[in-house]
């Protein structure tokens, strides 16, 4: 079995590591079958919630499971999970920002606690940044990601600057260095949520399919919407 600590150190120095190789073709084609089967749009939020068998499938793979296992203690739970897509030729781009916000059950207002949007009934916050350096983000590649397809791109070790002010006097080259994060499909990228990260439009014939779970060890006042024990 693969070490997984260098991925772990590289994670807290640079905010992110890309690991290739976690998921064998075989594990892939049994996601990839449930989201052909169900029709998945080009996004779906609350994907474990509403698809609880998917987290099933997903910890079946052994590496998988010793990869969350290396970098994820047992006070950690799952806080979110999104599957996206950006399919061949798509024509928007996501400019550089950080993943600040959390989906929460009940809005209560708390020191700390702001920003509270409602999207859908959906209710989110931003939350203290202790939230935000507890948390983790594993990137599932269902297909292999480069610069013709989206890939992100990110400023490595941005996520140790607490939360960036991104408005009309940001520029990403005085935050520190860009780097395109190329990986292949069946590979995980782990990340920070306060890692700034941005991807380009797609030129390619190629969908970029990622299943996003996040992770925290962190309670809140409010309760996590999509908290699940692993």
């Amino acid at each position: 079995m693969i070490d997984f600590n260098r991925d772990k150190i590289k994670l807290e120095e640079n905010g992110f590591s890309i690991v290739e190789g976690v998921f064998q073709q075989e594990e892939l084609n049994k996601i990839i079958h449930f989201i052909e089967h169900h029709n998945f749009d080009f996004s779906e939020r609350q994907l474990l919630n509403r698809f609880p068998e998917l987290q099933n499938i997903i910890f079946e793979s052994k590496s998988f499971k010793k990869l969350y296992s290396t970098i994820c203690d047992k006070n950690y739970f799952l806080s979110k999970a999104i599957y996206f897509n950006k399919p061949s030729k798509s024509n928007w781009f996501v400019s550089y920002h950080q993943d600040l916000s959390i989906s929460v059950k009940n809005k209560i207002e708390k020191e700390g606690y702001n920003s509270w949007t409602n999207k859908k009934g959906q209710l989110g916050v931003i939350p203290p940044l202790s939230i935000l350096e507890n948390s983790v983000t594993f990137r599932i590649h269902l297909d292999k990601a480069d610069k013709t397809n989206g890939c992100l791109k990110v400023i490595s070790k941005s996520h140790k600057k607490g939360i960036i002010r991104v408005d009309t006097n940001f520029d990403a080259n005085n935050q520190g260095s860009e780097v395109t994060c190329n990986i292949k499909k069946g590979g995980v990228m782990l990340m920070k949520p306060l890692l700034l990260h941005a991807s380009q439009k797609s030129i390619s014939e190629s969908d970029r399919r990622v299943i996003h779970l996040e992770f925290c060890n962190q309670e809140i006042p409010m309760e996590w919407l999509e908290k699940k024990v692993i």
